[in-house]
């Protein structure tokens, strides 16, 4: 069985060098994106046998993206390409410390529901687990399918892995998106977040405090990116692993690789909680060599 990843694919063009304007910007490279298809690709090149539920536009790009995920060998039986709808592109420039802006352009191609809209049960059922993250909560129907596909595999035992992932300029107010994201808490196998994230949906400063919240709303295993520091783990398990000291091109898709690894090994182990902690120290060896390319996915 696989593990189903919901979320749709989408291309970014990256301006390969840091600007501080979008005015600055001479020239972009695009490049294969979309949160949870970086995951899903990176849990793939880690032996994983992952299945994308989503989609992309009918269009020229929307093929570019599929022939890729096929490449890697992800299974594409619940995603689609959305006849007359265009690809979303995401324009992307870089700072100086590396961090990314996006702009994102024909978004809200409700991609979850063309894709599983009617066969939900049936995708959730297929799967021996359940990867999703918030980009299909910021649209009422995403949001209804996306919290359908959460509920049934909760019902079904199946474990839900969670990656708020939040790009806090697609939602109405940081409110709205605390509130949804802390909603996909409470049952999951593993809740996986930056320090900013979970201190937006925990109002804790603290990583210790703000691992603490997350699991007391229902989190087993809770695992926190620190940046420069690395990670920890806290939950039925406890864990860190520290950073090291890098150069830093672009911080792109430098989350989903991280994520990738945790998800490949619990896959590996048939979701035996011990695999996080035995991998994270990998995981975040692959954020680090992340963030010394420009792309999610090289």
């Amino acid at each position: 069985m696989t593990t189903l990843c919901l979320g749709e694919a989408l291309v970014d063009l990256i301006c390969q060098r840091p600007v501080d304007d979008l005015a600055d910007a001479d020239a972009f490279v695009p490049a294969f994106g979309g949160a949870v298809a970086n995951v899903a690709i990176n849990a793939a090149r880690h032996g994983a046998r992952v299945a994308l539920g989503g989609g992309a536009g009918g269009d020229e790009w929307g093929s570019w993206l599929r022939e890729r995920l096929e490449d890697e060998e992800v299974d594409l039986r619940w995603f689609e390409l959305v006849p007359g709808t265009p690809t979303p592109v995401a324009v992307v420039t870089v700072n100086g410390a590396g961090e990314p802006t996006y702009r994102i352009y024909g978004d809200g191609i409700a991609s979850v529901v063309h894709a599983l809209g009617s066969r939900i049960a049936d995708a959730v059922e297929a799967s021996s687990a359940l990867f999703f993250g918030s980009s299909t909560l910021v649209g009422k129907a995403e949001r209804q399918v996306t919290m359908q596909a959460r509920k049934l595999a909760l019902e079904l035992e199946r474990p839900v892995i969670f990656d708020p992932n939040l790009r806090l300029h697609r939602w109405p107010s940081r409110a709205e998106a605390a509130a949804s994201a802390n909603a996909c808490v409470p049952g999951a196998l593993l809740v996986r977040a930056t320090i900013a994230e979970a201190e937006l949906m925990t109002g804790e400063h603290d990583p210790e405090r703000a691992a603490s919240a997350m699991l007391k709303a229902g989190a087993r295993l809770v695992v926190l990116t620190l940046g420069a520091r690395g990670a920890i783990l806290r939950g039925e398990l406890d864990a860190t692993a520290p950073g090291t000291e890098i150069d830093i091109v672009s911080t792109i898709g430098a989350g989903d690789a991280l994520t990738g690894v945790l998800l490949a090994s619990l896959a590996a182990t048939g979701y035996y909680p011990p695999a996080v902690a035995a991998s994270l120290p990998e995981a975040v060896r692959a954020a680090e060599l992340a963030c010394g390319r420009w792309s999610a996915i090289d």
